[in-house]
């Protein structure tokens, strides 16, 4: 008994000594901790194959590879070592066999695996690559995306494949590199489009040609990620019939319009059958186990890529469908159906959190499953549902709870060690009083081991989107945790336009980019002022996307409120903003229409018009894949500042989109922004 008294205060002892030595986060960290994504679980419920991706500074990329873990918790074991990119693993309705995509061929290929890691081989050859692997339920086919050129699909395989083959090499080896646009959706994200359209095949797993089974001019799925869930197709359960997500527009209007509809594809060769009509946007169709239902996500407000998706439920019997979700005033994100195909299990926000929530088929009767901090990727046993579980201060990791919420369970923790190490506070949720008396949520992130009586720089954050929102998550990108560890108290504020605080409130951002919400913000900054431990005359604020823009609106707004400004691939312009941007609609919903239209809409809240006011110090970053928000908006900000003779300074990335992705960018961006803050903010000057 004594011998157990002393191993217990020993092991007390040493757990006190190892929580003192606890250092705050660091850059650093970032590149260390192991990112779980994409868990697929075993149709006996027994197993889950995920994706862990390791960044690698020196090499300037990311590596993923597949692991597979029981749910019960266990030592993951690593199932794929090739340096290429392997990802998105499917299981086989028998749990045989593992398909996941891999670009260990050149480009990506759907492959196969036995779940023990062995007997890989490659399962498509097809020349314009394959990605998004989908098994059909009696095991004999996996359907999956192609980008081709849509001209050459009605060929026998054999030889669109082939005029496939020699359209990309042309474009990859020709010695003339120009393009010839004529009509618009011509590049998207940071890709350019050259013609080609993502369609749907379907391969045989023993051999054979895969067959296009949408051999439109249009896409067979989206190509905007605004209306791609992912995976946005799904066999019927007796493997007979395919519904996907597609436009019955022309490719030209996908630019301007946000119409997407539900097809029913026959794979017996008989014509597909549309089974919505909804003038916005349809999408994610997912069959029910029995066969009886199809659930998918709608849209009602067309053009308004913000406009609340409810889920719906199409009754394959009676072609009738009903709204599950109508009372629910929050965006249903992902969604999986029960085995007992009477209820359907989703993710949605509520308040800077993603809670898992039930509804039934009857309904209308949605329920909260399981609420803490952030959770997608959505797998579901006959017991329970395996999700990432993911928090501001952690970042993701796969656990399960039962379908009623108890018997919560954590399956991995590979970052488990690093985070002993590490001490991170809790944010605070707190709520202020926001225009119209309207209540603002926030976040407050401290530095660790905060001074007693001591005042700390403010560094106020925007989120983007606009219809975004700040949560209870973890990013590698925007982390405040990471910026309140360089010794600020970091703001996230969640104002009007933010999702997860019910349809209205986004809405009032629509046409009003500067009006509510800048008034929310200001009086969010005049909390955080008022707070004891912040110094209000030490402050910045910087933020991304909708987020760089109202950066660039305090430029000229409020300069006089910051020492130092950070803009990331933010909107300058509005009406060059219009002319360069993919997707037109977004630009035309916001500002009431076209810039010939109505150009007092695009000139009301446009940063650039109020130049004359700037004088705050202000950097800038853009990269030169983002078509987005394109780089034209950071060169005319940055020249802007230049010629006012304002303390600049402009960070470019050549090889990034929207978000800095690459680990050496990433890592060189995060010393930029906080070099820039150092000089600004003055840490060292913390007032008593």
């Amino acid at each position: 008994m004594q011998r157990i008294m002393i191993l217990v205060i020993a092991t007390l002892f040493l757990s006190h000594l190892h929580a003192q030595t606890k250092r705050p986060l660091e850059l650093a960290d970032l590149f260390r901790m192991q990112r779980v994504s994409e868990p697929a679980v075993s149709p006996d419920g027994k197993w889950v194959a995920f994706t862990l991706t390791t960044p690698d500074v020196s090499a300037n990329r990311n590596f993923s590879d597949l692991w597979i873990i029981s749910t019960e918790g266990s030592t993951p074991r690593q199932l794929t070592t090739d340096p290429a990119s392997d990802r998105h693993a499917v299981w086989s309705p028998d749990g045989r066999w593992i398909a996941f995509e891999s670009s260990r061929s050149g480009d990506s290929q759907i492959w196969l695996m036995k779940p023990d890691g062995s007997e890989q081989k490659q399962l498509t050859f097809i020349s314009t690559g394959a990605s998004t692997p989908l098994w059909s339920p009696d095991g004999a086919m996996i359907a999956f995306v192609s980008d081709v050129f849509p001209e050459n699909s009605a060929h026998p395989y054999a030889i669109s494949d082939s005029l496939n083959r020699n359209r990309l090499d042309e474009l990859k080896n020709g010695k003339v590199k120009a393009k010839i646009i004529t009509q618009l959706y011509y590049r998207n994200w940071d890709t350019w489009i050259d013609g080609k359209r993502q369609h749907v095949f379907v391969q045989g797993i023993e051999g054979g040609d895969p067959v296009n089974i949408t051999p439109i001019m249009r896409d067979g799925v989206p190509r905007s990620m605004t209306f791609n869930s992912g995976v946005e197709f799904a066999f019927s359960p007796d493997s007979k019939e395919i519904a996907h997500t597609a436009s019955t527009m022309k490719t030209r209007e996908e630019a301007w319009t946000t119409n997407y509809d539900i097809w029913l594809v026959p794979l017996d060769g008989k014509p597909p059958r549309q089974i919505t009509t909804n003038a916005a946007a349809d999408g994610h169709p997912r069959y029910s186990p029995d066969g009886k239902y199809i659930a998918y996500r709608a849209q009602s407000r067309p053009g308004f890529e913000a406009d609340r998706w409810q889920l719906m439920l199409f009754d394959r019997a009676t072609s009738t469908t009903k709204s599950l979700t109508a009372n629910f005033d929050s965006h249903i994100d992902e969604f999986v159906w029960g085995l007992d195909s009477k209820t359907i299990y989703f993710a949605a926000e509520e308040k800077g959190s993603k809670p898992i929530w039930s509804v039934t088929i009857a309904g209308n009767d949605v329920k909260k499953v399981f609420e803490k901090a952030a959770n997608n990727s959505l797998n579901v046993t006959s017991t329970s549902i395996v999700f990432s579980h993911v928090s501001a201060i952690r970042p993701a990791e796969l656990y399960s709870v039962g379908l009623d919420g108890s018997n919560l369970k954590k399956i991995t923790g590979v970052n488990d060690g690093l985070f002993t190490t590490l001490d991170i506070p809790e944010p605070e949720s707190i709520w202020f009083k926001g225009a119209g008396g309207t209540n603002v949520q926030s976040w407050i992130f401290k530095p660790p081991k905060m001074v007693e009586n001591t005042k700390y720089p403010l560094v106020y954050l925007v989120h983007g989107g606009p219809q975004g929102a700040w949560m209870n998550s973890w990013s590698y990108r925007w982390n405040p945790a990471l910026w309140a560890a360089q010794g600020y108290i970091v703001m996230a504020p969640n104002p009007r336009g933010s999702s997860g605080f019910g349809q209205k409130f986004m809405d009032e951002i629509s046409g009003d980019w500067a009006g509510k919400v800048y008034v929310d913000l200001m009086r969010g900054l005049d909390y955080a002022c008022k707070l004891p431990y912040v110094d209000s005359t030490n402050k910045a604020a910087a933020g991304a996307s909708y987020g760089g823009y109202m950066i660039n609106w305090f430029q000229g707004n409020c300069p006089q409120r910051f020492n130092a400004l950070i803009t990331h691939d933010g909107v300058y312009n509005f009406f060059s903003m219009y002319g360069t941007t993919e997707e037109v609609w977004f630009d035309e919903w916001d500002h009431g229409g076209t810039p010939w239209d109505n150009p007092k809409g695009y000139e009301k809240f446009s940063p650039h018009t109020y130049a004359k006011n700037f004088k705050t110090p202000h950097l800038v970053i853009h990269g030169a894949k983002d078509y987005r928000v394109p780089e034209t908006e950071a060169f005319q900000l940055f020249t802007t500042l230049q010629r006012r003779g304002i303390p600049s300074k402009f960070l470019y990335f050549p090889d990034e989109n929207h978000w800095v992705l690459k680990p050496a960018n990433s890592k060189l961006w995060h010393e930029t922004v906080f070099d820039w803050l150092k000089t600004y903010l003055h840490i060292g000057d913390a007032k008593e």
